[in-house]
């Protein structure tokens, strides 16, 4: 009669414990039929299911696996798989899985206990649990450190809506970020990348930076902010804005170009997208004399933004060209993707305001970074915790993948 035995191997990490494992199941010619190992400072768990064929004796392969670990200084557990139990494990490989990614400048005892009591309610069950930021010092948790929990999810929810809910409320109550998706075969399969730049890539809205030039950084500022929290049509709010340009100098936009800062992430973000061999673009509602110093500053790609109207050396409050407001960044989005034989599944779009949201809503992945509280509560997923590096989290990176190329 043919058996079925899990085997449990605990203790110290130590090399060949596998091996001393395997040799014994090789010696009696049985199969493995699933593997898992996991260290956790430097300790070991290791699992391994293995079909006993028919005349093999388990207790005598038991007792091998026993005296050839004994040297090891490491604990062996057994148990007996009936084939029952293992056919409806088998069975539920077929489910629907799913990625929760917990994102914070350090992640708590009570963030864990939180997300497993969401999902478990929701009847998923969890699969794995992957650190995927760096090991943290004990004591250096500031304000740019990096602390990322991967779930991997298996089942389908009860109530999608209820459990999008519970995560964006333990969100906003635990100062963290949790993404939720679908977990397939386009989440690292991603292959352009396109992004807003005022207040995404940069720490900045170009154009109010420009009124603050202009003696009119009140005014303007107010209209920005009424139309970024969706109150305003963009370019009802940006005719409104550039009026009050008129008349600026030309010559202050070099002041206010070299005063840009690059966002949180942005330069790692880029570069390692730029390895990895993805496409990025700037679509934006700003103007395209920055866009342009910012596309150079980073390598990216592509760069679409308004053309500001400039004549004798003076703003005139006009732009040249079609305005690029949401619906427009949404249809250069997809013509890039097409250029570039990119299916939509495979876009990632980030932005932070109410004109983004188209863009957003038709990537596979539409990220709110650092948004208002419309754009966050529409969009997929949002980080405002983190720095955009924090994206490659949400791509299923790690630290460990990338941390070569700094």
């Amino acid at each position: 009669m043919r058996e079925i035995l899990l085997i449990n191997v605990s203790g110290e990490d130590k090399p060949g414990i596998t091996r001393a494992v395997s040799e014994v199941l090789v010696a009696h010619n049985c199969d493995i039929l699933d593997i898992g190992q996991a260290v956790i400072h430097d300790n070991l768990n290791l699992g391994m299911l293995a079909k006993i064929p028919e005349g093999q004796e388990v207790t005598l392969v038991q007792n091998e696996i026993f005296y050839s670990l004994n040297a090891m200084d490491t604990k062996v557990r057994f148990q007996s798989i009936s084939e029952q139990s293992y056919e409806h494990w088998v069975g539920q490989q077929g489910k629907p899985r799913h990625i929760v990614t917990l994102l914070a400048r350090r992640v708590t005892a009570e963030n864990i206990a939180r997300v497993t009591t969401i999902t478990v309610d929701q009847g998923l069950n969890i699969d794995k649990i992957t650190r995927l930021s760096g090991r943290v010092p004990l004591e250096r948790i500031d304000d740019n450190s990096k602390s990322c929990v991967e779930f991997s999810l298996r089942g389908v929810p009860d109530d999608m809506s209820a459990l999008r809910a519970s995560l964006l409320e333990m969100s906003s109550e635990m100062d963290v970020d949790v993404a939720y998706q679908e977990d397939n075969i386009y989440r690292r399969n991603r292959r352009l990348v396109v992004f807003d730049m005022d207040s995404t890539l940069i720490d900045a809205e170009v154009i109010d930076e420009l009124a603050k030039e202009a003696g009119v950084g009140e005014q303007v500022g107010a209209i920005t902010e009424s139309a970024m929290r969706g109150e305003l049509d963009f370019k009802e709010s940006f005719a409104k804005r550039m009026a009050l340009l008129k008349g600026l100098d030309e010559s202050v936009l070099e002041g206010v170009a070299e005063r840009l800062q690059l966002t949180e992430g942005a330069e790692s973000l880029i570069s390692t997208l730029r390895r990895l061999g993805y496409k990025t673009a700037i679509l934006s509602g700003g103007f395209d004399y920055f866009g342009r110093r910012i596309q150079k500053k980073l390598g990216m790609d592509y760069v679409y933004a308004n053309q500001l109207e400039i004549v004798n050396g003076k703003v005139t409050g006009n732009v040249t060209g079609e305005v690029v407001d949401g619906e427009r960044k949404a249809q250069l989005l997809r013509e890039i993707a097409e250029r570039e034989k990119v299916d939509l599944e495979q876009v990632i779009a980030v932005g932070d305001g109410a004109n983004d949201l188209p863009m957003l809503s038709i990537a596979g992945l539409g990220i709110a970074f650092r948004a208002k509280p419309l754009v966050k509560a529409t969009a997929k997923q949002s980080i405002s915790k983190l720095g955009l590096d924090g994206i490659l989290y949400l791509m299923g990176f790690s630290d460990r993948d990338t941390s070569h190329w700094e």
